[in-house]
């Protein structure tokens, strides 16, 4: 009897949420970071808003950014973080880059980012590439953020410190603004980035005390942030600070007062805040959904509190039009587009 010929081995290239696979560079990761738990039959707690649905990314100047990314093997934190502004700010020729690859050694339960170790993996042309890039997209102000990557001695500090300078070098009028890991709270890593020139340095508290574990990876602290950012401002007095903090996840009112006056006792800045919404079933489910009305009080508690300017609003995220933090206007969400959405919140709720 004839041996029947084996069938080709099908090789899933696009593995789903909260599955093992391997990246680009060889390492084992969790797709999306976080593996499939109980927390996958919680369902959110009422169902997304009017307010809050997007529209597919699309336009000429998009497709313009994802040739450029891809071109040169760049990730950026709007496609890996599953990010709701992707289309207007492409569209817009902003993004914000993402160093040291695509998969984080931490495992946050609202990132969407994959999970695994690394090992010591870097691509040397990173530097060279994140500069090229910015210059084809002709960038005037430019966000670097990264993975955590704790399988290296200096968190990656020296490899961010890199990129910076080599976008100094390529585009000296081009600002540059640092969304960093917290460095396991190591002062020097901290300083390391600083010193290459920042206009804006952050680093995210993402929420409240009381709800950083289990929201955060157990490395992560919600007082090693406050003191990254304390360190920051001190180090470097010139250089903006930034931070943000995600609401929807169960946190009170009172709670996020507290959080700010925390944050601004560490004489940050800058502060945004914008709703927290579930990037896969895998992830923590929305405890609530915040009306714009609401993020309109957060501002003003944040401005009466000191900050340089506080940035809210449904789809804010921390990098979100960073070029126009400083304009004190909520960058550029003007009221009739506010008031627009409130018509769609107001509609929504007499639905």
């Amino acid at each position: 009897m004839s041996e029947q010929p084996s069938q080709p081995r099908k090789i899933n290239l696009r593995p789903t949420s909260g599955t093992k696979f391997i990246s680009p560079q060889g390492t084992p990761a969790i797709r999306d970071g976080i593996k499939v738990t109980n927390i996958s039959e919680i369902p959110d707690a009422e169902r997304k808003p009017k307010w809050l649905r997007v529209k597919a990314p699309s336009g000429a100047r998009y497709q313009e950014i994802v040739e450029i990314v891809q071109s040169h093997k760049l990730s950026t934190v709007c496609a890996e973080s599953k990010c709701p502004n992707i289309a207007e700010c492409w569209g817009r020729g902003t993004a914000t880059l993402m160093l040291m690859g695509s998969v984080c050694t931490r495992a946050c339960k609202f990132c969407s980012v994959s999970t695994g170790n690394p090992q010591g993996w870097l691509d040397p042309m990173e530097p060279h590439n994140v500069a090229d890039a910015v210059a084809l997209m002709g960038l005037k102000y430019v966000v670097l953020t990264s993975v955590d990557r704790d399988d290296l001695a200096d968190g990656g500090a020296a490899h961010y410190a890199a990129c910076v300078k080599a976008i100094h070098q390529r585009m000296p009028q081009t600002a540059v603004e640092a969304l960093t890991p917290d460095f396991q709270g190591r002062h020097e890593c901290v300083a390391t980035v600083l010193d290459a020139g920042l206009a804006t340095y952050a680093q995210n508290m993402e929420t409240v005390r009381r709800l950083t574990h289990p929201v955060r990876d157990i490395r992560a602290s919600y007082d090693q942030t406050l003191d990254v950012l304390r360190f920051a401002k001190e180090y470097a007095p010139q250089t903006v600070t930034k931070t943000s903090l995600m609401v929807g996840l169960g946190e009170t009112d009172e709670e996020i007062e507290e959080t700010l006056r925390d944050i601004r006792a560490a004489n940050v800045d800058v502060v945004t805040l914008g709703q927290y919404m579930r990037p896969t079933k895998n992830h923590l489910p929305v405890a609530r959904f915040v009306t714009p009305e609401q993020f309109k009080g957060y501002r003003e508690l944040a401005l009466a509190m000191g900050f340089v300017e506080a940035v809210a609003g449904p789809f804010v995220r921390s990098s979100y039009r960073a070029e126009r933090v400083l304009e004190h206007n909520n960058v550029g969400l003007s009221e009739d587009v506010l008031d627009g959405i409130r018509d769609s919140a107001a509609a929504s709720l007499r639905c």
